[in-house]
């Protein structure tokens, strides 16, 4: 007989517990910087900055660790290092090669692990978006760090954060579903509308047509990009109602889900309106779905899926699930006080704070289930 090979580990064991802890600790030093209560970075010292960790940053860290599934140690280190090596660039010295670099590795290798195993193995074309919307990601992340300071770079920061969108809108959609069906099994009930996949199809052909007209920075087609996202919105909201949530308010992993994918239909509808209305504010449109609907699947995707690997139980650390409520309510202090032409100083802070103190509980967790060993996860729900 010949011996098992060790298995191999999760890269999520590494990158998760890096990016919660990064998302609790720059992103509110960024807003104290705004505020003047904290040394500005160079890399912080505009909203752009803000925003450019915020994706490239913070969401490419929990994809890369989502996506990258089990690999030798070695490797998911040297990802993991060259991640570092562009934050530390970035910060201090933005647009310089040592950040172009080490952005360019870090995005390579994670299109070097994922875009093959989605284009190999999936037959439908919805399966394969993935492929395609990490390898445009990892391109954007190291263009964007060399055009930080150039006009470019807030066209591109908001392709990155629909591309974004687009894996939320799918991605989401594959991890609630099923989680919902065995809910539903395990009460003896049958869940019909579970991907969905007319419903998942239409809404991402809409999302990839935004992408499409919003790249050229024209205004003519600002209507067209904010009616695109607007019907998008509506799908994604109507795909979740099918989900039937009344029936999860006993699970707390799903409630969080459940509330996440609420939070990208309503970032969506909100940032569709700011094409197709000018005196709309856009930092609360931007807002919603960034810190809302990002924010949130991020930490009810990364919290679930440690608990499963460690615990085989997601609500094995019930006390993890509600604290996504504070996101929400950083998310609402973004979003209403604009919309409202209400002073936003305070509320600001009072954003940083509660963003910061869901993540770093998170980041707690994460660390002290790294070491566990997996108990054979079913690691994406995506039909092949």
């Amino acid at each position: 007989m010949h011996p098992h090979k060790p298995r191999l580990p999760f890269a999520n064991a590494w990158f998760f517990p890096a990016a919660a802890l990064y998302a609790a600790l720059l992103l509110p030093w960024s807003v104290l910087t705004m505020l003047g209560l904290a040394p500005v970075l160079p890399g912080l010292a505009t909203p752009a900055g803000h925003a450019h960790e915020m994706l490239f940053g913070f969401a490419l860290a929990v994809i890369a660790g989502y996506l990258l599934g089990p690999q030798p140690l070695r490797l998911t280190l040297a990802l993991l290092g060259c991640w570092l090596l562009a934050r530390l660039g970035f910060l201090f010295w933005p647009g310089s090669w040592l950040t172009l670099l080490s952005a360019a590795l870090f995005g390579a290798g994670l299109a070097w692990k994922v875009v093959p195993r989605f284009l190999g193995a999936a037959k439908k074309w919805r399966n394969q978006i993935v492929a395609p919307v990490v390898a445009a990601l990892s391109l954007l992340s190291a263009v964007a760090s060399s055009a930080f300071s150039q006009p470019l770079a807030l066209p591109l920061l908001s392709e990155a954060l629909l591309l974004i969108a687009v894996l939320l809108f799918f991605m989401g959609g594959r991890i609630i579903a099923p989680a919902l069906a065995g809910h539903a099994q395990s009460e003896g009930r049958q869940l019909a509308a579970r991907v969905q996949p007319q419903l998942e199809g239409a809404g991402l052909i809409l999302l990839l047509l935004a992408l499409l007209f919003n790249l050229p920075p024209w205004p003519p087609l600002e209507p067209l990009v904010g009616g695109l996202l607007v019907a998008a919105s509506v799908l994604a909201a109507i795909r979740l109602l099918r989900w039937q949530p009344w029936h999860c308010g006993k699970r707390a992993d799903l409630l969080v889900l459940l509330l996440g994918y609420a939070w990208l239909a309503i970032g969506l509808l909100l940032f569709g309106l700011s094409r197709l209305l000018p005196a709309l504010p856009v930092t609360a449109t931007l807002h919603a779905l960034s810190i809302g609907a990002l924010g949130s699947l991020t930490f009810a995707v990364m919290a679930r899926t440690r608990l499963i690997y460690r615990f085989r139980d997601a609500n094995a650390r019930r006390w993890i699930h509600p604290l996504v409520l504070l996101i929400s309510l950083a998310a609402l202090a973004r979003v209403l006080p604009p919309l409202l032409g209400l002073e936003q100083q305070g509320w600001l802070l009072f954003a940083a704070t509660c963003w910061a103190l869901a993540y770093l509980a998170l980041a707690v967790l994460l660390w002290q289930s790294r070491d566990a060993h997996p108990a054979s996860p079913r690691h994406s729900s995506t039909e092949r």
